[in-house]
């Protein structure tokens, strides 16, 4: 059904979508993170009288400041590609995706640009108090920012709390509680503001560890390291935890995208967990699955017991959810095909009654999208309709990319907990300063929490390929009719201005570094 689909257009808008997301999301964590550190910082000061906490405040709000102003620009880019390169999408659930993003817009937005001019500029001209509270106010303006953003992406990955309206061809919102506080947004903001909280400690411990081997700012260092080393534990826990939480939630609503996270093809009870492994170039047909991979280490019956908290749970594999699996009631991607072409003719239909004037039939058809059965027995697959006569590997996400990047963000965020958890540790015993290796571990570290959130967003999005709206809306369908080369003229022009922004960036953050608290 989608055989006029200009397939590099495709791949140019997505491929423009990812840069920009990608490069914003360099800057968000950063300011999530950092914004409360700072908070907590200025905290003490405001509680100890303390003019050694004001000098370490104002240092890091500064590179707070440095790095949010140019979070800002990449930010309403991406908001604005949603109307130029994805119109169909825009128009299949605006009135689910364009609440959240309003919301967004008018209050958090809003409430961030108000106090944070109080935050850096209130200096002696406002009560400490109440200039504490506008710092306070920023942070949790910016998390308040991210909850919008991850609501809108959660519903994404799991469409609720909305029904179809076949005479608008549209989604409309029906609870917009269901929406806000479903598991699959409500754990990914947890998620994802934890890890930018960790990833804020790992910064600051890195820059600390920097004047350190210096031996430049040695008090300014050791007590950013402390607040930072807490911060980091607390949020690594916590990023573990809802990192679990995240991958029973995938399972249970994204099946085929766990798969591809454990690169498991065949589904079985007491599944392994492959802990570390190298996968075969070609993962995108269906092969024996003792072919996968190169060599692997697994742990025995943890995949099961992750998702089921039992080494007996059934875990379908790619070829179960492709090919169906009559004994675990699996029905397979050509029935859900079939199902889904069902639906979208229904849809033609209906509109073809309407305008022929032919009430009865119309009436009978309109009946069937408010008859749950139907809903549930075709509807419920509309999207898979528009791969009638399409190859079924179209509809299996990259395997390997999916894979590498689940194992690359577990293995470094293990890191970041070991890593926190031993500076924290040196830090009360006052020895942080004591262990040069250790520092030199802190810097090459600090990059580190970047590439773990990159393969995050990776997973997010990649494994939920080909949907836009997972099972409701393919990519080839969401994208704006544009002459690819109008798409490719402005992905470079994209890349060229966001590495600009990039390299101004850290050669803003080096210079005032460099600088330390007491540089002007």
């Amino acid at each position: 059904m989608l055989e006029s689909i200009d397939m590099s257009l495709v791949d140019w808008s997505r491929g423009q979508f990812a840069l920009t997301a990608m490069f914003h999301w360099i800057f968000v964590p950063l300011t999530l993170g950092l914004s409360f550190i700072v908070a907590f910082m200025h905290t003490i000061y405001v509680r100890t009288g303390d003019e050694e906490w004001k000098r370490i405040t104002k240092f890091w709000m500064k590179l707070f400041g440095i790095n949010f102003a140019i979070g800002v620009s990449t930010g309403i880019i991406l908001e604005f590609e949603f109307g130029t390169n994805w119109s169909n999408y825009s128009w299949f659930v605006g009135d689910i995706f364009g609440a959240p993003l309003a919301i967004e817009g008018i209050l958090a937005f809003f409430m961030e640009s108000t106090f944070i001019a109080i935050m850096f500029f209130g200096w002696n001209k406002v009560s400490k108090r109440f200039h504490l509270t506008a710092t306070w106010l920023t942070a949790f303006g910016a998390s308040l920012s991210a909850i919008w953003i991850l609501v809108a992406n959660a519903w994404m990955q799991h469409p609720v709390g909305t029904m179809f309206n076949p005479l608008t061809a549209r989604n409309e919102m029906t609870n917009f509680w269901e929406v806000i506080f479903s598991p699959t947004a409500v754990n990914k903001f947890l998620h994802t503001v934890t890890s930018s909280f960790l990833l804020g400690s790992i910064f600051v411990i890195g820059v600390s560890a920097w004047f350190l081997l210096r031996k430049r700012e040695v008090l300014f260092a050791k007590r950013s390291t402390l607040v930072a080393s807490v911060f980091g534990v607390i949020s690594a826990i916590a990023t573990v935890a809802t990192g679990d939480t995240s991958a029973r939630i995938v399972a249970r609503n994204q099946p085929m995208k766990f798969a591809a996270m454990e690169a498991l093809y065949e589904g079985q009870t007491h599944a392994p967990l492959v802990a570390i492994g190298v996968m075969r170039t070609d993962t995108t047909r269906l092969p024996n699955p003792r072919q996968d991979f190169i060599f692997k280490i697994e742990i025995p019956n943890a995949l099961s017991y992750m998702v089921f908290l039992t080494p007996s749970g059934f875990i379908p594999g790619i070829t179960d959810l492709v090919y169906g699996n009559e004994e675990q009631g699996i029905i397979s991607y050509q029935e859900k095909i079939e199902r889904g072409a069902v639906a979208i003719q229904t849809l033609k239909e209906l509109k073809r009654a309407k305008e022929r004037g032919d009430e009865v039939t119309y009436a009978a058809l309109l009946e069937k999208f408010s008859d749950p059965k139907w809903l549930e027995g075709y509807y419920k697959h509309f999207g898979y309709g528009y791969y009638k006569g399409r190859e079924l590997k179209e509809l299996i996400p990259n395997v390997k990319l999916n894979f590498y990047s689940f194992h690359v963000m577990v293995i470094l965020g293990t890191h970041f907990l070991i890593f926190t958890l031993l500076v924290l540790w040196l830090s009360l015993k006052n020895r942080w300063g004591n262990h040069k290796w250790l520092m030199w571990v802190a810097l090459v570290t600090m990059p580190m929490p970047w590439i773990a959130h990159q393969s995050g967003w990776l997973v997010a999005e990649m494994g939920r390929q080909p949907w836009v709206v997972y099972e409701l809306m393919p990519t080839l369908s969401a994208v704006t009719r544009l002459k690819p080369g109008a798409v490719q003229v402005t992905f470079w022009i994209f890349l060229a201005t966001f590495t600009i922004l990039f390299i101004a960036e850290i050669k803003i953050l080096v210079t005032q570094i460099k600088k330390g608290p007491g540089g002007k």
